[in-house]
């Protein structure tokens, strides 16, 4: 049994633990037991001898001893299921699929529970993904289960980048998880894992062939979340129809190169049920949480004018297939494989991105002081650069202001003194012309008092003759 199986068989989170295989891939230095001493001694000492080196004893090989007595590390086993068992289990399934395809029903039928939420339309303006998380219990194991859908999935005229933000939510998931395991103070026994570990890829039963919205979304998250295809709402196409579809769908998968989740076939237990619902991909599954009376049994269907469709019988559809392979069998692996295969390749992706590398150029390891040393030193030396940069870029444009206020000081300067020749050419012609004025005032007066001169004496010779004339009427009166 491998690590693996190990884990799956038990229950055990794959990030938590680690069951060793049975023979560990170092060479051991085997020898027979020893027989026992003659005398009464603690069971310690067997195995003990002079047959084994010095570089045994320090530890570069190892020895298979036998115990004298039960010891009690075969119960490490159950001791990590109840630890499992008592922190719970997480499962993040995502749905992705256009509006209309029964999603929501299908996550209702598949854990046999009403899951509350607000039914999508088709006006959305874009892609949005919805997150809800439930807590189950079953027995005595609680499940902390996140459903997200992709609501608006479909529904948009150009649909060229409707894969972008279900690509992008995965990541921030990884990021989030990274960016906790990069912690001084981690805390991952109580963190809550949102990472994507099944992806429930809705087809429609169109009956002809996989749209170039669904190849393109597929091959876009292949390498990102463990992708299950199935057939929505498959009692919309006949038997024939739908095993040619079922070809039809596999074909175009592996032309386009898509990499679907393979159920695991390593494990002893599992292969050949595992290796035959293999072969049955993609699941033409139906969902209804409608119950009706079917002989003496009230069974999930769906009832119609022609007949009934049977939820949970394997000759309408793989409902039954779907949930054993995702939830009975091999859900751990699901986790299993989020983690060591899409998380890691997430992780090296960024690490290298950052800087960080297993080995150097000449194959030597690197420890990770070295590379943070090294990381620190081309950090310091661009910073010193753009600081270099930016100073003489400052110093540049410091002195390209200053000719610029230069500049414009000459340009005020020869705007004054126009303006202030202007002023005074126009002070000189005002003054001229008051002068001017003046001279014209001053004639205008003088002819005025001359006139004024005139006047009176005119007026006074009138009034000398007037009086003669007086005087000689009166002297002629009296002759």
């Amino acid at each position: 049994m491998n690590g693996r199986t190990s884990r799956r068989a038990l229950g055990v989170p794959g990030p938590l633990v680690s069951l060793p295989p049975a023979v560990g891939p170092r060479p051991c230095a085997q020898r027979p037991p020893s027989p026992p001493p003659a005398g009464p001694g603690p069971p310690a000492e067997e195995g003990r001898g002079d047959g084994v080196s010095p570089g045994q004893e320090a530890g570069e090989g190892c020895r298979t001893v036998p115990l004298a007595g039960h010891v009690g590390f075969d119960s490490l086993p159950d001791q990590l299921v109840n630890k499992s068992v008592s922190q719970g289990f997480c499962f993040n399934i995502l749905c992705v699929g256009e509006t209309g395809l029964g999603k929501s029903t299908l996550m209702d039928t598949l854990f046999n529970t009403k899951f509350e939420g607000e039914p999508a339309t088709h006006t959305q303006p874009g892609v949005q993904l919805r997150s809800n998380t439930y807590d189950l219990q079953e027995s005595n194991v609680g499940l902390k289960l996140t459903i997200v859908s992709t609501v608006g999935f479909g529904d948009q005229i150009n649909k060229e980048d409707s894969y972008k933000p279900i690509v992008e939510f995965i990541d921030a998931q990884f990021e989030a998880y990274l960016q906790e395991e990069l912690k001084i103070r981690r805390v991952l026994h109580t963190y809550h894992d949102s990472r994507i570990h099944a992806c429930l890829y809705f087809i429609a039963p169109t009956g002809h062939s996989l749209k170039s919205l669904d190849l393109v979304t597929m091959k876009k998250l292949d390498s990102k979340v463990n992708i299950i295809p199935i057939i929505a709402k498959s009692d919309a196409i006949s038997k024939s129809e739908l095993t040619k579809f079922k070809i039809k769908i596999t074909s175009e998968l592996v032309s386009n190169g898509v990499q679907i989740y393979q159920f695991p076939t390593d494990d002893e237990s599992v292969a050949e049920i595992n290796g035959t619902m293999n072969a049955h991909l993609p699941f033409a599954v139906i969902g209804s949480t409608e119950e009706l009376k079917i002989g003496n049994k009230m069974m999930k269907a769906r009832q119609y004018p022609w007949g009934t469709v049977q939820v949970e019988n394997e000759a309408h559809c793989d409902f039954v297939k779907l949930r054993e392979m995702l939830i009975r069998v091999n859900m751990e692996d699901l986790r299993e494989q989020t983690h060591s295969r899409h998380y890691e390749l997430y992780r090296r992706c960024k690490l290298e991105e950052m800087g960080f590398k297993d080995t150097d150029p000449d194959s030597k390891p690197f420890s990770l002081q070295e590379t943070y040393e090294a990381k620190r030193n081309e950090f310091l030396g661009e910073l010193q650069k753009k600081e270099e940069e930016m100073r003489q870029m400052f110093v540049q444009r410091v002195k390209e202001k200053e000719a610029e206020l230069k500049e414009a000081e000459k340009e005020l300067h020869e705007k004054f003194d126009r303006l202030k020749k202007l002023h005074q050419d126009e002070k000189k012609k005002l003054e001229d012309k008051k002068k001017s004025l003046d001279d014209e005032v001053n004639a205008f007066k003088q002819r005025k008092t001359a006139a004024e001169l005139l006047q009176s004496q005119g007026s006074q010779a009138g009034g000398s003759q007037t009086l003669k004339r007086d005087k000689e009427k009166k002297n002629l009166g009296f002759l």
